[in-house]
Formats: structure tokens, sequence, C-alpha cells
């Protein structure tokens, strides 16, 4: 057969370089062909190759007419007992038999001699029908089960045409690992290592990625990836990307024909992101704190600058060592590759890396050469009581607070640390580090800091009131009630300055509107105006404006309410507020768009809100706006990823944390997609949690958890419970007293109705319709209002002119599921007298309820269809719109696992096996492009923000 000199490339460019190895591979699959098999190892560093050598390998044997399997691992995935073989032998053009035989023994303890041998017969069995070639990618990350199939069917299979290929990385392995490959060197494997390419090569590769002849500037930009075709790949790709290069009569040179350091566009390489993804925090925290130091490193030092015991580190040391990103040298820790190093530091904040350049600078060369030593002091390089290094170190607290909590919370700690023996100055430090530990995700150890210095007491009333300030700040994240407390005690202290005296009475006037105490917001709201006037205070002043709006909101002028939200907003981002973090103000501006029907807007706003906190690692707030989108996508209709998201943020809280925003919206979002769903087990845990609310105290949550509990009974087919349940929803309603996630919103009252209707209970909600259409009449810019209204009075009076008037106004808003069912109801109706008439309506409602995922309303209508004589096949809502490459399935799998729950989390939430989990994770890349789970969170993030 013919020789490759230069293989056809799969994608990108060329093989360069790699001569030799092309053709020992070749030289292997023709000992195949001849029917001898036997072990190729392939060996490199990250980026280095070997996933290509394995592909390139893999074409060839497909050419030839070989029969070719390929699996590979994933660090997150070795949980699933022979996952990665199992998925390669079973997967393909030609898969293995048996996969559900061998996948049950897999998953069965004390059965793994049954399964090598069943594995073995199958696979001598589809050797006689000719070679076989089974390539095994990222043998590091395979669990135990998989090396050991691997290494004992080798040895017994060596007589057979089979060829194992696997691939593994330099550098540290696991013990298992290193054990296996130690048992198939001694079997006689052939050892193919990947080295850095030389010169030829890059320059081969460059011209490949440019499209021109490479210069010597451009060569000298090449080389600093020193020889890793990977990173010359992406490094190439940013540089050509960001315009930096110029192709003139067939030649690429730079633009400016030299390149600074400080241009190269570093961020932009994709695997040193993965990577770093990768990595559990403590690890990332390490690797990114190395990186700023810019030369090799002793473990000394990273202790000292990050205020831990040496012996505390030796887990993230293993991790980065383990990642490829860090080696060992002698007694110090440095980089793999420059490239990489100065990549990492390069997507840190600036004012994080003059930090701890600056403290790293501090450290004495001693100390910093010493590879063991005490452990760190509480701060690096000052004494307890040091003024200058305590105001120091809360300037770059401050000035770090918004793009790196956790180095904040460090140093604001540290600092806190050095003022045991300064009392006078412990109370500022404590206000400062409350809402950081709360950014950083420990509301918990936030309460206790700020609880223990209260509790101590001897302080002055202006250091107790900046304390009670954050902490009422802290409890409005999720304890309105707490919240009120603190800041009306804090208010009442006597003495304080005028600023902080506004913002207390604010934020008091804030938690009563939004815990659903307008009355007692606007008892406090005259003096608090009076106040912030008074003090000229901007951040007072913007939470007055969103207690405003909050309170037109509850008197219907629901324009009034949007305008003065968006005026808050700007003011607060004038005043250099990140709307991201501006909480709960920023979060009642989205709620207010998705009740009001403008879906579209609340989605963006909740999307750049978790996108700009998750890159900011603002935990705490992250999850709360993604709490908003979750409700935002279940009124858009889009019920796979609202689920999605709640459950996500159940999964990274705990489900049901304690908190009355934070739990109520998880609540109704979880509710009515388990219901919209058919989900029997979801309504059953929603259900628990909604009796748990609504025995509390504040009115919002005992309105929430009332009304969920309706649902729920109608749901469940007891209308003598759901009957029961009433009363508190209907004394919201006729009191028209306001929720952020209760029946205001516009599209609860048709549902009441209708429950009640199915109660026996009509005569009792009469006053919420016209609740309704007073909303309606005093707000004619909002469709949805008029929409929500008519469909009530629809029901109620059972009027099909209401209803048709209501289907009509549901057009203009992006409320797809209310739409589909007045379109239902209006079939429905028809349907009894003037049947042929009915059928478009439900034919309507059949197809946006099946798009949006309804799965029990879209059956209740093909039965109607059904009734009116005509039959509609059942169909999967199958994907997302805006993902139409994945089933549902696939796509709640990889909602969650971007979201950046385990495979066990994900596991666990939707009630499925680990494998199942995998499965769907790997149908999902590959149908994606993608290859990791940081490209995965990537991709929804892009996908989410419209992109």
């Amino acid at each position: 057969m013919d020789r490759l000199t230069t293989w056809p490339f799969l994608g990108g460019t060329p093989v360069r370089g790699r001569a030799r190895e092309l053709a020992f591979i070749e030289a292997r699959l023709d000992a195949l062909a001849r029917g001898a098999g036997g072990i190729v190892l392939v060996e490199g560093p990250a980026g280095i190759g070997r996933s290509r050598m394995l592909a390139e390998a893999s074409a060839s044997a497909k050419r030839r007419g070989m029969r070719t399997f390929q699996g590979g691992a994933d660090p997150d995935e070795q949980f699933v007992p022979l996952g990665p073989l199992l998925d390669g032998l079973f997967a393909g053009e030609e898969p293995l038999a048996g996969a559900d035989r061998l996948r049950d023994l897999a998953a069965t303890p004390g059965q793994r001699f049954w399964l090598l041998q069943e594995l073995g017969d199958r696979l001598r069995e589809a050797a006689r029908s000719g070679p076989l070639l089974i390539v095994l990618d990222d043998l590091q990350w395979c669990d135990e089960l998989t090396l050991l199939t691997l290494h004992t069917l080798a040895a017994a299979l060596a007589a057979q045409p089979i060829l194992w290929l696997a691939a593994v990385r330099h550098g540290s392995v696991p013990p298992r690992v290193r054990t296996t490959l130690d048992r198939i060197r001694q079997a006689g494997a052939h050892e193919l290592a990947l080295g850095a390419l030389g010169d030829p090569a890059v320059a081969r590769i460059t011209q490949d990625v440019l499209g021109a002849v490479p210069d010597p500037d451009v060569l000298r930009v090449a080389r600093r990836a020193e020889g890793v075709p990977l990173l010359i790949e992406e490094l190439l790709a940013a540089v050509r990307d960001e315009g930096l290069v110029t192709i003139e009569h067939g030649t690429a040179r730079l633009r400016a024909g030299s390149l600074p350091l400080t241009q190269l566009p570093l961020t932009q390489l994709p695997s040193v992101a993965r990577r770093l993804a990768r990595l559990p925090a403590a690890a990332r925290e390490l690797v990114e704190t190395a990186a700023v130091v810019g030369r090799p490193v002793t473990v000394e030092l990273l202790a000292e600058l990050l205020g831990r015991p040496p012996a505390t580190l030796i887990t993230a040391i293993q991790e980065s060592l383990d990642s490829g990103l860090l080696v060992e040298r002698e007694d110090r820790l440095e980089f793999r590759h420059e490239l990489i190093r100065e990549a990492v530091e390069a997507a840190l904040p600036p004012a994080l890396r003059r930090t701890l350049r600056s403290h790293a600078a501090e450290v004495p060369s001693a100390r910093a050469a010493s590879p063991v030593g005490p452990a760190a002091p509480p701060a690096v390089g000052v004494r307890t009581g040091d003024r200058t290094a305590e105001e120091r170190l809360r300037a770059a607290a401050a000035d770090l607070a918004a793009t790196a909590p956790g180095a904040a919370a460090e140093l604001s700690l540290r600092a806190l640390e050095l003022t045991m023996e300064d009392p006078s100055q412990r109370p500022r430090v404590i206000a400062e580090t409350l809402p950081l530990l709360w950014q950083l995700g420990q509301p918990a150890r936030a309460h206790d800091l700020g609880a223990s210095a209260l509790a101590a007491g001897d302080l002055r009333p202006d250091d107790e009131a900046r304390i009670r300030l954050a902490m009422a700040r802290l409890a409005s994240h999720f304890d309105f009630a707490e919240a009120v407390r603190q800041a009306r005690a804090g208010a009442a202290l006597p003495g304080i300055p005028a600023a902080l005296r506004a913002r207390l009475l604010a934020l008091l006037c804030l938690g009563l509107s939004l815990a659903g105490d307008p009355g007692g917001a606007e008892q406090t709201a005259a003096e608090a105006r009076e106040a912030t006037d008074a003090a000229r205070d901007g951040i007072a002043q913007a939470t007055m404006m969103v207690v405003d709006s909050a309170l037109c909101f509850y008197r219907m002028d629901w324009n009034e309410a949007l305008r003065r939200a968006s005026r808050a907003a700007a003011l607060a981002a004038g005043l250099g507020i990140a709307p991201s973090v501006w909480i709960p103000e920023a979060l009642w501006q989205c709620l207010l768009l998705t009740v009001a029907g403008r879906t579209e807007e609340a989605l963006a706003l909740a999307g750049a809100g978790v996108h700009d906190t998750r890159h900011q690692g603002q935990a705490a707030a992250a999850r709360l706006w993604l709490m908003h989108r979750a409700r935002a996508l279940l009124d858009a209709g889009r019920l796979a990823e609202a689920r999605a998201d709640a459950e996500a943020d159940a999964g990274l809280r705990g489900a049901f944390d304690s908190g009355d925003l934070a739990e109520l919206m998880l609540l109704y979002t979880l509710t009515r997609v388990a219901i919209h769903t058919d989900d029997r087990e979801a309504a059953q845990r929603c259900a628990a949690q909604a009796r748990r609310v609504r025995g509390t105290g504040a009115p919002l949550a005992r309105s929430v958890g009332a009304w969920m509990l309706v649902l729920l009974a109608d749901f469940d087919g007891r209308p003598e419970r759901a009957r029961a349940e009433l009363d508190e929803v209907l004394a919201a309603l006729a009191e028209e007293r306001p929720a952020l996630v209760s029946p205001v919103d516009p599209v609860d009252t048709p549902a009441l109705v209708r429950t009640a209707l199915r109660a026996g209970a009509s005569e009792r909600v009469a006053p919420a319709v016209e609740v309704a259409e007073r909303r309606a009449a005093r707000n004619p810019d909002f469709a949805i209002l008029a929409a929500s209204a008519a469909h009530a009075r629809g029901l109620l009076d059972n009027d099909l002119a209401h209803l048709l008037h209501a289907v009509r106004l549901y057009e203009g808003c992006s409320r797809p599921i209310a739409r589909a069912s007045a379109l239902e109801d209006v079939g429905r109706k028809l349907a009894t007298t003037r049947r042929p008439e009915a059928v478009p309506y439900l034919d309507k409602a059949l197809a946006l309820y099946t798009r949006s995922g309804a799965e029990r309303h879209a059956a209740r209508v093909r039965r109607r269809l059904r009734a009116a004589g005509v039959r509609r096949r059942p169909s999967s809502a199958g994907s997302a719109e805006e993902w139409p490459e994945l089933t549902a399935s696939e796509l709640r799998v990889a909602r969650l696992v971007a979201r950046g729950l385990t495979n066990p989390q994900v596991a666990e939430k939707l009630s499925l096996s680990p494998h199942t989990v995998a499965s769907h994770l790997r149908r999902a890349y590959t149908k994606l492009g993608i290859g990791s789970r940081a490209e995965l969170a990537r991709l929804v993030e892009r996908r989410d923000n419209g992109e």
C-alpha cells in the first residue's frame, strides 16, 4: 500500500515534525494487518500531540478497513467503572456486541472475573472477522477497573490480531496508573515518546496557521511555545485573530515589526484555561500565586503568600503537579512552560497581580529560599499592631473586592488579625470584611463574625452602626426579617454619621418592602428620604429609588416602578457599583422585567449578572442571579434550562438552604417546572418544602408557600386539599399584598381561577379576577396584564369572547406556556359545540407545550384532540431552540455540569446512574464539538448571552 509522508489531517493543521513517529505507527498497523497485535504506549506532556497521534492512527486503520474502537478518560468521570473502555467499544460505527450485559457486570461488585472473561471472549470473537485497533486516550485519568482490564486483556489476548494503542501524559500520575504502565512495559509494550518540535516543524506549523511564510519576528513569537504544537497553534491563532499579523507578498509579518511581551494575547490560550478550570479552588489559587511570583518558588514562599501553613498545601501542590502545569525541580516549583505561566498571570486582575508581587517582594530572601520553615504569620513581613500594614491591606482588599473577592477577603482577614492590639480599628475592619465573606460564598462565617462583634459589646455607636449596616446588607440577601431588625437597630443608635444613618434607613425600607410589608415601608420611607436628602449619600439615594419602585409596583403603577428601577440602576452604575453585586436591588429590576412580560430583557440582565459574578468569583451573588435566570427561563417556556439552572443552584448551595429570597425563588421555579413536566417525585420534594415555608412568620414566605401548596394539591388531583389551602392565597390577593414570587405574577391568576373552579370555590376567586382587571386597566402598556386578566375572566365566567381576546393579547407576550393555556381553553370551549373549529386552537397549544417541554399539558391536549376525532403522535420536546444539537436529557445534564456540579451530583439530582450521566455528557461533547467541562461552561455562557 502507499506510504504516507505527510498524513492527511483531520482538521486544523497537518501533522508536522513527526515523520519518525508516523512511520512507527504505520509499521505497527502493517504488523496488525499480518495478524500481529500488541501494545503501543504514546507518551508526552500536555499539548504535545498525543491525542492527535491516536486520531491519525485510527484514521489510517479505518482506511485499511480495520475495525477501530476509540475511548478516552475524563478527569471527572473516574467513578464510572470501565467507562472509558466500554464507551470506546460500544460507540462508533461498529460497536461490540453485548453492551448492556458488560455494563451491568462492570457496575456489580464482585463480578470482575466474569467481566474480564466475557469481554475477552467478545473481543476474540470480533477479532476472528479481522484485525482490531483499540485506542484508549488519557490513561492517567482512567479508573482502576479500566487499568486492570487493559493490562490483563492485553496479555491474555496477545496472540490475537488486536493492537492496543494507549496514550498517557508525562509527569506525575497516580500510583495505580504507574503500576499499570510498569506491567504493560514488562509485557513488551512498544513505547513512542513525543518530544518538543524542532524549528523546521515550528516554521511549517506557523505557515499552516497564518497561511503565509513567517518572517523572523513571527517565528520568534512561535518559539515562545517551546515546540509544543497545541501552544504554537493557540498562540499564533490568537495573534492572528487580534490583527497583530499582516500578510504581504506571501510573508507573514508582525504589524509593528516586533511584538513586545505585554502585547501578546496570552489570555486567549484555551488549553491553559481548560487545565486551570479543572483544578480545585485551592490548587488553582496556588498555581495563580506561583504565576505572579514569576520565578521558581519554594513551598515556604507560597505558604507565606497564601497565608497558610506549608503542611496544608500538600494536596494543592500534588494536584498542581498532576495537572502538568507545575513541575518540581530540586526544592522548588516552577511552570513546565514559561508561556503557560505568563498566560495564567495575564488572566488575573491587575490589582491582584500588583498586591501579590508586592507581598512576594517583602518576604525576606532567606525565608523565601528555605524549603521548610514555621507556619506563616498573620500577615507577610509585618507585626500585630502595625497600623501602616493594616491600612495597606485594607486598601488592597478594597481594590480587589469587585474582581477578586477571595483575595480581598483574605487580605481583609489579615488586616483584622493585625487589629488584635488595636480595638479602635477592629470594628471598622469587621464591617469591611463581612460583605467580602458573603461575596466569597461564606455567609455563615460572615454572620458569626458580625454577631460575635456585636455580642462582645463596648462598641462606639458609629462602629456598631457600621457592623449592623453590614449585617443588614448581608441578611437582605436571604433573610428580610433579620435585615429589618439589624437596620432598625442601627438607625436608632445615637450620634452616628448622617450618611450611615441614611443607608441604614434605606436598607430598612428595602427589607420591609421586599418582605411583603409595604405599609411598614411607607411609614419609614418619609424619614428615610429626609435622611437621605440631608446626607446627600448616593448609595442611600439609589437604594431609596428601588424602594420607591417597589412601592409603585404595589400601588399598581408598573410604568413608574420600572422607570424608577432603571434610574436606580443608572445611579448605582454612576457611583461605581457593579449591577452584578448590587444585591438585592438589581435583582428587583430583573424580577420586574420578568413579571412585566419583558422576558428577553430579564434574561439579558440575569445572564449578564451570572456571567459577571462568575468571572469575578462572586459566588453568593452568582447563585442569586442564577435563580433569577431560572425564573426568567421558566416564564420564557424554556423548562429544561430553567430546571437545570434551579437544580444546579440547589446542588451548589445544598438544596433549599434557609433564606427568603433564595429559597422562595428556587421553590417557585422548581414547583412550576415539576407541574408542567409531570415530575411527581420533584413535586413531592417541593410540597415538603412549601409546607415548611408556609409555617414561617414572613408574609412573603407564607403566601408563596400557600400558593405552591394550592398548585401541588391540584396537581395531585386533590381539590378538597387545594380548597383548604386557598385562604392564605386569596387573602394576599384581596389585600393586593406584594410578593416577589407569589400569585402577584400575572399568569398565576388564571391558574388560581382554574384551580378554584376544580375545587368548587369559584365564588371565592372573583375578587382575585377583579384585582387582575384593575391592575390591567391601570397599566395599559403591559399586554401581559390585559391578557391574563381576560384569561382569568373568561375562565371564571366560562366566556368564549374573553378567552379569544386573551389569545390575541398573549400573542404580544413572551409567555408561551400562558398563551398555550389560553389556546387550550378556547379549544376546550369550542369542542363542546363547534368541534372542527377547536382543532386549530388545540394544535397551536400542543405545539407550544411541546416546544417548551411541558409534557403534562401536551399529553392532555392530545387527549382533547383524540376526543375531537384527531390523532397527533406524541413527540419529544427534544432540545431547546438555543440547543438544537441536544436532546432534552442531554441538555439537562450539560447545563448542570456547566454550573459546576460533578457527575455524581448530577446523577443524584436527576435520579440517574452515574454511567448514564457520563454517557449523556459524552454525547453532548460529541454533538457540540468540544472535549472538556471548561469548554462546555464557556459554550453555555456564550449561548446564554445570545452569542
